[in-house]
C-alpha cells in the first residue's frame, strides 16, 4: 500500500486477526441480543460492545478489517430494515429531514475525494469502513430513536458504559495497569506524561477517553433536568468527571469546561444571537489588534502539564495558509508543512484534508443544522409550556457544542465516533418535524399548533415579541394544517 496511505488505512490492509476468546462470546450474545430483544432495547448491547470493546480486537477477511462494533452495526442494521421492509409495528417509518441528508452526503462526499485523492482500490476500501462506520452507525439509531423515551433510555445504558470506563481509569490511577489490557487492543500498562498517569480504558488514546466522558455529561444532565431517573444521571455525571480527571488532558478538560459553559448560559438563551455576534465581533477584533493571528489562541490553552497546545496551533495556521493545497480533494501528507505535522490532531483539519473543501462545508453544515433543530424545538416545547423537554433541547446543545470544542484537539479515529454518531442520531430524531408533532400533540390546544411549524418573516416576529400574549394566535394562524413540515424561523433570541 502507498505510505502515505498507511496513516489512513484502518478498514483496509493485511494485519492478521486479533481476537480474544472471551471478546467472541462476548459478541456472538450481543449479536444474538440484538435479533431477539424489542426494537427498544437493542441500544444496550449495541452500546455496550461498541463502547467497551478496545478498537485493537478485530476480524481480518480477505484483507478487510472488521473491528467489534463494525460486526454489531452491520447486524443492527439488518435488524432495523428487516423490520422497516415487513412494516412492523414496533417501527415506524423515518422521515428524513435536512440533518439526514446532509450527513449522507457529507459522508458520500468523504468518499469519493479520498478515493479520488488516492486513486488506489485500498483507499475505496478504507472510506467504505468510514461509511459504515458513520451511516451505519448513524441510520442504526436513528431508526432506533423514535421518541424521548428511546432517547432517555440509551442515555441509561451510557451511563453503566461510563460507569464501567470510570472504575478502569480509576484502577489505572492506581496500579498503572490498564484492566482492558487482558481483552487485548490496548497497552497493559498506562502511559505516563510529566509524572501524570494518563488512563485510557478501552479507548485508543487518553485525550478521547477524557473527551468521551466529557460529552456525555451533557447528555446525563439531560435527564436530571428532565427529572428522570436521576440516580442513574448522578451516577453518570459523577463517572464523566472521573474520566475527565483521570485522563490528564487538556481537550477533554476544555470539552467540559464548554458543556458547563452552555448550562450555565440556559437563562440567557433568547440572547443567544447576541452572544454569538458579540463573539464573532470579538474575534475579529483581536485579530486586528494581535500580533499573531486570532487562530493562535488555540496555543494558549494548556491547562495539563505537557500539553501540546502550540502544536495545534501551528497545524491550524498551516491549514489556512495552505489552502491551495487541499481544498479541492485534500491532500495526501502533511508531513511537509512542519515538525511533527503528520499528526493531525484536528477533527476540522482532518475533515478538510481527508475530503477537500465541499466534505469541510458539509461536516460544517451538519453541526450548523444541528444547532438550528435544536433551537427550534426548544422555542417550540417553551411555548407548549413544557420547560423539562426544553431543557432537555438544551442540554443536547451543550453536548454537541462539547464536540466542537474537542474537534480542536484532536481527531475521533477510535469507538469515540459511536458517541459523536449517536448524538447526531439523537438530535435528528427529536427535531425532525414528525416526532415533535407526535410528541406534543396530547398537549396541544390544536392539533397543528406544535406540529406544523410555519415561515414567519421578521415583522410578524416583532409583533409577536412586543404581544406576547399572541404569540399562540400568530403561530396558529401562520400554519395550515395542510403544510405540516413548514419551517419556522424563530428571529426572536
Amino acid at each position: 500500500m502507498d505510505e502515505d496511505l498507511a496513516r489512513y488505512a484502518r478498514f483496509g490492509g493485511t494485519a492478521a486477526t486479533n481476537l480474544n476468546a472471551v471478546i467472541l462470546i462476548w459478541v456472538l450474545l450481543a449479536v444474538l441480543l440484538i435479533l431477539l430483544l424489542p426494537r427498544k432495547y437493542i441500544v444496550v448491547p449495541f452500546f455496550l460492545t461498541a463502547l467497551l470493546i478496545p478498537l485493537g480486537q478485530r476480524l481480518v477477511i480477505v484483507a478487510i478489517h472488521f473491528s467489534m462494533f463494525r460486526l454489531v452495526i452491520i447486524v443492527g442494521l439488518c435488524r432495523v430494515l428487516w423490520n422497516q421492509i415487513r412494516g412492523s409495528t414496533s417501527s415506524r417509518r423515518i422521515h428524513f429531514n435536512p440533518i439526514d441528508k446532509i450527513f449522507f452526503w457529507y459522508s458520500i462526499s468523504n468518499v469519493v475525494t479520498f478515493t479520488l485523492l488516492f486513486s488506489e482500490t485500498q483507499a475505496f476500501v478504507n472510506r467504505m469502513g468510514f461509511a459504515l462506520d458513520s451511516l451505519g452507525t448513524y441510520f442504526l439509531l436513528r431508526l432506533a430513536f423514535e421518541d424521548e423515551d428511546d432517547v432517555d433510555r440509551a442515555i441509561k445504558v451510557l451511563a453503566v458504559v461510563c460507569g464501567i470506563v470510570a472504575l478502569s481509569m480509576m484502577n489505572e490511577q492506581l496500579t498503572g495497569r490498564n484492566l482492558f489490557s487482558i481483552f487485548g487492543g490496548v497497552p497493559q500498562f498506562t502511559n505516563v506524561r510529566e509524572g501524570a498517569l494518563r488512563s485510557q480504558g478501552p479507548f485508543e488514546h487518553a485525550i478521547l477517553a477524557g473527551v468521551f466522558g466529557a460529552i456525555m455529561i451533557a447528555l446525563f444532565i439531560r435527564l436530571w433536568w428532565r427529572r428522570d431517573s436521576r440516580a442513574i444521571a448522578l451516577l453518570g455525571v459523577v463517572s464523566s468527571v472521573i474520566i475527565i480527571i483521570t485522563s490528564k488532558s487538556s481537550t477533554p478538560l476544555a470539552a467540559g469546561l464548554g458543556v458547563v459553559s452552555v448550562v450555565l448560559m440556559w437563562p440567557l438563551r433568547t440572547r443567544m444571537r447576541i452572544l454569538r455576534w458579540g463573539i464573532v465581533c470579538a474575534l475579529i477584533g483581536l485579530h486586528i489588534v494581535m500580533k499573531a493571528p486570532v487562530w493562535s489562541l488555540i496555543g494558549r490553552f494548556g491547562a495539563i502539564g505537557g500539553s501540546s497546545g502550540y502544536h495545534r496551533y501551528i497545524l491550524v495556521d498551516n491549514f489556512i495558509r495552505r489552502f491551495n493545497e487541499w481544498w479541492l480533494i485534500g491532500v495526501k501528507d502533511t508531513s511537509h508543512w512542519g515538525y511533527d505535522m503528520w499528526d493531525v490532531s484536528n477533527q476540522y483539519v482532518a475533515v478538510g484534508v481527508s475530503g477537500g473543501l465541499v466534505t469541510l462545508a458539509l461536516f460544517l453544515a451538519v453541526i450548523v443544522y444541528c444547532f438550528k433543530g435544536l433551537g427550534l424545538a426548544r422555542k417550540v416545547a417553551e411555548i407548549d409550556g413544557d420547560a423539562a423537554r426544553a431543557r432537555g433541547f438544551w442540554a443536547l446543545g451543550a453536548a454537541l457544542f462539547a464536540n466542537i470544542v474537542a474537534f480542536f484537539g484532536i481527531t475521533y479515529f477510535d469507538q469515540t465516533q459511536i458517541a459523536w454518531y449517536a448524538l447526531l442520531a439523537m438530535i435528528a430524531a427529536l427535531t425532525s418535524s414528525s416526532d415533535s408533532a407526535r410528541l406534543s400533540a396530547p398537549q396541544m390546544e390544536h392539533p397543528f399548533q406544535i406540529q406544523t411549524v410555519a415561515t414567519l418573516d421578521r415583522a410578524s416576529m416583532r409583533k409577536r415579541n412586543s404581544k406576547g400574549s399572541e404569540s399562540r394566535r400568530n403561530l396558529a394562524s401562520a400554519c395550515s394544517p395542510k403544510n405540516i413540515s413548514c419551517q419556522w424561523r424563530d428571529r426572536v433570541g
